[in-house]
């Protein structure tokens, strides 16, 4: 397993950890060829939300997301984003990340992306290449029911698990 991805993964909301290391869990065991899923982001602060949602509109770059601070799911812990890394020369070494959906580094037929899809929403988790008006392929997430307003609100009034930022679910 890829220790950069478990501490990601400890970043999720409490309540969350245990379906995401187990669905990573299960992906570590059906990649077995040149590739690794990396969990690239989970928790993001309401300040790196806004810097993203910026990016494009009022800062340099391409615009990579429409959520606002406080609609991310992410904002919550409730959400993370994944890439492969590939090992490119055959050398033990992962060394080049990639958001390649079609590519079977593993040489079982089946792209190495969809199988990730595919055990992530055996844990119940949502992909936002499901999504109609936003395609994010990179993106899962679990609502716990809620609507990102209710948890902003939640949010604003500080309804956190005890000792935590992490909202009440």
């Amino acid at each position: 397993m890829d220790k950069l991805s478990i501490d990601r993964i400890n970043l999720l909301h409490p309540q969350l950890r245990k379906s995401a290391l187990d669905a990573y869990s299960d992906i570590c065991i059906a990649l077995q060829g040149r590739s690794i899923c990396r969990i690239t982001f989970t928790l993001r602060t309401f300040k790196e939300q806004s810097d993203l949602y910026n990016q494009g509109r009022t800062t340099k770059g391409k615009i990579i997301t429409n959520a606002k601070a406080g609609s991310s799911y992410h904002n919550y812990g409730l959400a993370l984003d994944i890439a492969l890394v590939i090992d490119t020369n055959k050398d033990g070494i992962f060394d080049t990340a990639r958001w390649d959906t079609k590519g079977d580094y593993d040489g079982d037929l089946k792209s190495d992306w969809m199988e990730c899809v595919e055990i992530f929403k055996s844990h119940g988790w949502d992909w936002g290449g499901d999504w109609i008006t936003f395609v994010d392929m990179p993106h899962f997430e679990k609502r716990a029911n809620y609507h990102w307003k209710v948890l902003l609100n939640k949010h604003n009034k500080k309804d956190f698990i005890n000792g935590t930022t992490y909202v009440n679910i």
